[in-house]
C-alpha cells in the first residue's frame, strides 16, 4: 500500500485546531482487524465541528476526520469479513479518537464493521451515513415501544437538518402522518417533497408559555433540538406517546415536569447512535436497505471529491446546507 491521501486534523503549538490534506502510510493507520479501501464518506455537522475546531470533538491529535466510511475490505484478521467484502463503518470512535473516513484507506476494529446489506450500494450507504442510521434507530426504538401509523401523527423537530429530513422521508414512507416543525418557512416545499403532511413553524408557538400539559397532539416525536422545544413536545404528547431524543441543536438542557410521564404515560427514549452495538446495529442497517430506505435519498444528496473537503465545512457551521453531502474518495 503506497502512501495515500488523507484529511488530517491536528493542533498547532498554541493548541489551535488546524486541518488539511496530507498523506499517510499503512503503518500510520490505527489498530484494527479490518482494513478497508474507502470508497465514500460523508459530512455531518459533527465532522464540521471537528475539522474547524468550532467544537471540542476530537479526543486525540492527529486524527483523520470523518465519522462515516464505507468501502471494500483489503485485509481482514476476522473470519466475519474477507477480502473484497463491501462494508460500512460509522460512529464509535471513528473520526474523533480513531482515524476516520476522510482517507483512501482505513483500519478499524471488526466490532465496528457492518456488512453492506442487500438493497444498498456504497454510495447510498454514505448518503445515509450516521444521520440516516440515527433517524432509523429512533424510528425502530419508537416502533419497539408500540408506535404504529394508526396511533396518530408524528412530529419531527429540526426538520430541515440531515437527521430530521431523513426521518420525515422514512416516516412518510411507512405511512405515518408526519408533521415537520421548523424555523425555516422558505423550506416548506422541500419538507412537503420529503413527505411531510403538515408544516408547523416555530414562530407559531410561544415556548416561554408552555404549560405542564398541553393539548394532546402527537403519538410520536423525533426530537433533534432539545431545550424548550423538547419540553413543549413532551407536554403535547398523546396518552402513551413515545419520543425519540436524538439531538441538542438548540440546547442540551431540558426544563420539564413529570406530568407527561405520570399522567399520560409518555416514554422518552434516548437514541445513542454512536455506540449502539450488535445485533441492533445490523438490524437497523438492514431496515435502511428495505422498508426504511428513504425514497428521496438521491434528491437530497450532493457529492464532492476528497480534495474539495477543506472548503466544505464552513457552510455546515453556518447552517447553509440542507440534505446530505457524500465525499467521493476511492470510487
Amino acid at each position: 500500500m503506497n502512501p495515500f491521501k488523507a484529511f488530517v486534523i491536528n493542533q498547532d503549538e498554541n493548541r489551535k485546531v488546524v486541518s488539511g490534506m496530507g498523506t499517510l502510510s499503512a503503518e500510520q493507520l490505527d489498530a484494527g482487524e479490518v482494513t478497508i479501501r474507502v470508497h465514500y464518506s460523508s459530512i455531518n455537522y459533527k465532522d464540521a465541528l471537528a475539522a474547524t475546531g468550532a467544537g471540542k470533538i476530537i479526543r486525540r491529535f492527529p486524527c483523520v476526520g470523518g465519522i462515516d466510511l464505507c468501502g471494500e475490505v483489503v485485509d481482514s484478521a476476522d473470519a466475519r469479513f474477507k477480502v473484497g467484502d463491501k462494508v460500512i463503518a460509522t460512529s464509535f470512535d471513528i473520526g474523533v479518537a480513531h482515524h476516520g473516513g476522510y482517507a483512501e484507506y482505513a483500519r478499524v476494529p471488526a466490532g465496528w464493521v457492518v456488512a453492506l446489506p442487500a438493497g444498498l450500494d456504497l454510495f447510498e450507504a454514505m448518503a445515509l451515513g450516521t444521520a440516516g442510521f440515527t433517524a432509523a434507530l429512533g424510528i425502530v426504538r419508537m416502533e419497539d415501544n408500540g408506535l404504529t401509523p394508526a396511533k396518530g401523527p408524528v412530529i419531527v423537530t429540526g426538520a430541515t437538518g440531515g437527521v430530521g429530513a431523513l426521518a420525515i422521508d422514512m416516516l412518510a414512507q411507512l405511512g405515518y402522518h408526519t408533521v415537520a416543525l421548523t424555523g425555516k418557512e422558505a423550506e416548506g416545499d422541500y419538507l412537503k417533497m420529503l413527505g411531510a403532511a403538515e408544516i408547523l413553524l416555530r414562530s407559531a408557538i410561544d415556548f416561554d408559555k408552555v404549560r405542564p400539559l398541553e393539548a394532546a397532539r402527537w403519538a410520536g416525536a423525533v426530537d433533534n433540538v432539545g431545550g424548550q422545544i423538547l419540553h413543549w413536545v413532551l407536554a403535547s404528547m398523546q396518552q402513551a406517546g413515545t419520543v425519540a431524543s436524538i439531538g441538542n441543536a438548540a440546547s442540551f438542557n431540558i426544563n420539564t415536569t413529570v406530568f407527561p410521564f405520570i399522567l399520560r404515560g409518555v416514554s422518552l427514549l434516548g437514541v445513542d447512535s454512536g455506540y449502539m452495538g450488535f445485533p441492533t446495529r445490523q438490524r437497523v442497517w438492514e431496515r435502511l436497505a428495505t422498508d426504511l430506505k428513504p425514497p428521496h435519498l438521491a434528491a437530497i444528496t450532493r457529492t464532492i471529491d476528497l480534495d474539495a473537503l477543506p472548503g466544505a465545512f464552513d457552510d455546515f457551521i453556518h447552517g447553509r446546507v440542507k440534505g446530505r453531502t457524500v465525499v467521493r474518495i476511492g470510487a
